[in-house]
């Protein structure tokens, strides 16, 4: 398998649902607009749960309303993201690896990307995260020199920004939705507020 390459909004997101839910394990979906041949370009996440990650119920029910979106957005789900409740703790769960294989089933090339919680401080000079690709049926530690995510700086500033504004409040998990449903789970006020932060020069929004 290629590269990955994460977008600003992508990881934004998972950074602001890890931020809004510190006590908790967290997951979502990884979404690609891009048809690029060889790499992943991960342009955008749905947040799905802070709550009960293993119940299959109600997984299956985001799976299939992501998916219907996807499909009249002309996006595809390309992988997995999730931080554990311990922040210590960054290694798969078995949730994780039964939704990510999930994935895999309809898109070869998915990735299962992990929050490292111990490295989620805003002045933090790496991405905190662990990508896990499948090789042989099982998933493997993927080269990180192999993970892009272009403008890392802007990216983390527009993080640390917005959760100081808290602009992470407007953050909408499935689970949100799901108690509320008139809660838009697709986040248009939120990425409309990070294309806003993002410079147009980015490109990568």
């Amino acid at each position: 398998m290629g590269e990955v390459e994460l977008s600003c909004r992508a990881y934004v997101k998972m950074y602001l649902h890890a931020c809004l839910f510190p006590r908790c394990s967290i997951n979502g979906l990884l979404l690609s607009s891009s048809s690029a041949g060889g790499a992943v370009c991960v342009t955008d996440c749905v947040p799905l749960l802070h709550s009960h990650l293993p119940l299959a119920p109600i997984t299956q029910l985001a799976l299939t309303q992501v998916d219907v979106w996807c499909s009249q957005t002309q996006q595809r789900i390309v992988g997995y993201y999730q931080a554990n409740a311990c922040v210590s703790d960054s290694s798969p769960t078995p949730c994780a690896l039964k939704i990510a294989d999930k994935i895999a089933e309809q898109f070869d090339n998915a990735v299962l990307l992990m929050l490292d919680g111990g490295k989620m401080s805003p002045d933090y000079r790496v991405p905190p995260i662990v990508m896990y690709e499948r090789k042989d049926s099982r998933w493997t530690l993927k080269d990180k020199h192999t993970i892009m995510l272009r403008q890392w700086e802007e990216t983390r500033a527009i993080a640390g920004q917005m959760l100081e504004s808290g602009d992470h409040t407007l953050l909408v998990d499935f689970d949100s939705h799901l108690d509320d449903i008139t809660k838009d789970w697709t986040n248009q006020k939120l990425n409309t507020k990070i294309a806003e932060l993002a410079s147009p020069a980015n490109g990568n929004i």
